[in-house]
């Protein structure tokens, strides 16, 4: 189940970050697309198919038109699924080079973790797509088309960002000058 919001995105809630130098908040990611693809190791879906498009997206598109981010939101087996040494070993087993970060938990021991919960997620695998101003333009729910990503991402890359408008003054309107990869 797909549906488009056009909200902007609550900031991330991240108790550990894997693939990254440093933190990554989505503040800093404006002026790209973003793909935050949310999901546990182990959810068959996720392993299926979610990861595996993620990687493809990773793969497809610049970094500086499309940041994907896997957010690591456990819900269910809390027990085997909170050492940071197992996510380490299955984020190298199946060479997932994007940056992961884990969601933190609910402080008041609540089953969904922060993240999962501030974005409203039904569960995992969940695809949410952010358009260059921050703003979220597809939550999805289970396995997403490829096509129908691939096309959205390109939509959004083709939209002007804030600082991509059209300049008008007394001469006219100029188009924006377009990025080249």
């Amino acid at each position: 189940m797909s549906k488009t919001l056009d909200l902007p995105a609550p900031p991330l809630q991240v108790s550990h970050w894997f693939n990254t130098p440093g933190p990554l908040s989505l503040e800093a990611l404006r002026g790209r697309v973003v793909a935050l693809h949310a999901f546990q190791m182990l959810c068959p879906g996720c392993v299926a198919h979610g990861l595996p498009q993620a990687t493809r997206m990773h793969e497809a598109f610049p970094p500086d038109q499309l940041a994907v981010i896997g957010l690591h939101s456990v819900f269910e087996h809390h027990e085997v699924m909170q050492p940071t040494a197992a996510l380490q070993a299955f984020i190298h087993e199946y060479r997932l080079a994007f940056p992961i970060g884990i969601d933190q938990p609910d402080p008041q021991g609540g089953a969904v973790p922060l993240t999962m919960r501030t974005l409203g997620l039904r569960g995992t695998p969940s695809l949410v797509l952010l358009d260059k101003q921050g703003r979220i333009r597809l939550h999805h729910f289970g396995r997403a088309d490829d096509l129908r990503v691939g096309a959205l991402i390109g939509q959004l890359i083709a939209e002007p960002g804030e600082d991509e408008s059209v300049h008008c003054d007394d001469d006219g309107c100029r188009l924006p000058e377009l990025r080249h990869a």
